[in-house]
């Protein structure tokens, strides 16, 4: 990745409060130009801190950020003007209607864009003349976004932009940050939606008590995390007739294996039951999604352990390979 490419640059990023506190304690990341980054982490893990360094509205205790190559802070003027900033609440005056907000917010705005047009691009034209209060919250979360895009931003940060959206509010949410990155727009959000940062992220990292523990493509994060094998035995098979190198460690039936080579170990399953005459109800093989890569670092970071495979697992799990 060149300078160039480099669009958002973190390094040694550390922010302090009073009483020594630190939200966020030594982070370190790049994002390249169109591309959508997404900053994950239970609650207090120093998402929301990080974002509001990098928008530039408080200077780090620590360590440096630049934003096309500036320090987001102190050069606030020059970069600004090419970023959009969705918080996680945007405090709108509630007797105003939809576009009196968006016009209101216009005048601060260098380039903005018609507020139809604003309005259209998130799915509230029909909306327009409803004052603020009445919008669900939901609605409210569009109305953020398009203040937002307002300026037809280069670099975009969403933190939680999908809250309180039902499902195809957050389907057409997506659609639209696919759409500006396929524009060349760089999008990074925090979000607590794992199936929402799977479906956007070209890269993302994952924070815990303000240190990054792992960075990577949503496919090289799941990768890391053995795939599972799922299926009932008929009741007259006992889990010690599988094959050795499948043999499950659980009693009962029902049986879960993890396994890091999940095809040879399918074709080995299959062979077996095709060989034995054994009907594997509720067969149910898939590699680890994030939501379980995600919870099984948050739970081993909780009790002390660095190696994520060797977390407490429930009492149907085979061992993993």
């Amino acid at each position: 990745m060149t300078d160039t490419d480099t669009v958002i640059q973190a390094e040694g990023l550390r922010r302090g409060y009073a009483g020594g506190f630190e939200a966020v304690r030594g982070v370190s990341f790049s994002v390249a130009r169109g591309e959508i980054f997404a900053l994950l982490g239970t609650n207090g893990a120093g998402k929301t801190s990080t974002m509001e360094l990098l928008e530039g509205l408080t200077a780090p205790t620590g360590g440096q950020v630049r934003v096309f190559g500036l320090d987001p802070h102190t050069r606030r003027s020059e970069v600004r003007p090419r970023t959009g900033v969705m918080l996680q609440e945007g405090g709108f005056p509630s007797d105003l209607s939809v576009t009196e907000t968006v016009r209101m917010w216009s005048g601060v705005t260098s380039g903005a864009r018609p507020a139809a047009e604003v309005l259209e691009l998130v799915g509230l034209a029909a909306r327009s003349s409803v004052r603020v209060k009445q919008l669900s919250g939901g609605e409210r979360r569009r109305l953020d976004l398009a203040l937002a895009l307002l300026g037809r931003p280069e670099v975009l940060f969403l933190d939680e932009p999908t809250t309180g959206m039902d499902p195809e509010g957050r389907r057409d949410t997506w659609d639209l940050v696919r759409e500006l990155r396929a524009q060349g727009t760089t999008v990074l959000l925090t979000t607590h939606y794992l199936e929402e940062a799977e479906a956007l992220a070209d890269r993302l990292a994952i924070l815990h008590e303000g240190q990054l523990v792992l960075t990577g493509t949503p496919a090289e994060v799941t990768a890391t995390r053995p795939s599972r094998i799922r299926f009932t035995l008929p009741g007259a098979v006992p889990a010690g007739r599988l094959p050795l190198e499948l043999r499950a460690a659980a009693d009962g039936p029902r049986v879960e294996i993890r396994t890091e080579r999940l095809q040879e170990d399918l074709g080995l399953l299959l062979r077996w039951a095709h060989d034995e005459g054994v009907r594997l109800e509720g067969l149910d093989a898939r590699s680890a999604s994030l939501e379980e890569a995600f919870l099984e670092i948050a739970q081993n970071r909780r009790s002390g352990h660095d190696d994520a495979h060797d977390g407490t697992h429930d009492d149907t799990m085979a061992g993993t390979r």
